[in-house]
């Protein structure tokens, strides 16, 4: 099925990595520990967050919901966004067009 989008990849990938990156133990996803992620230094964290990013892009093609720490990942083709639940408060709207 797949992700539709009209922006440029890259643009999305840089709104969906920000909005990750809001979420305190996204990192969790690829089954770090907090020793783990407190280790690596801001240049390693961001390349982690980006792969994060770029994976669940590609898994929203498969499963419209997907669970990064504490926060979800919605896809919703009708709308053309992808939205962020950072926590119980904040949502980031990552536009795919």
């Amino acid at each position: 099925m797949g992700v539709r989008h009209g922006r440029e990849y890259n643009e999305i990938l840089t709104d969906l990595t920000e909005a990750l990156g809001a979420i305190s133990n996204s990192y969790e996803f690829f089954e770090m520990t907090n020793e783990e992620w407190a280790e690596l230094g801001e240049p390693e964290r961001g390349d982690v967050i980006e792969a994060l990013a770029d994976d669940v892009f590609y898994g929203l093609g498969v499963e419209p919901v997907i669970t990064v720490g504490e926060g979800t990942v919605t896809y919703h083709p009708k709308f053309h966004i992808i939205e962020v639940a950072v926590d119980g408060k904040e949502i980031r709207i990552v536009r795919l067009t």
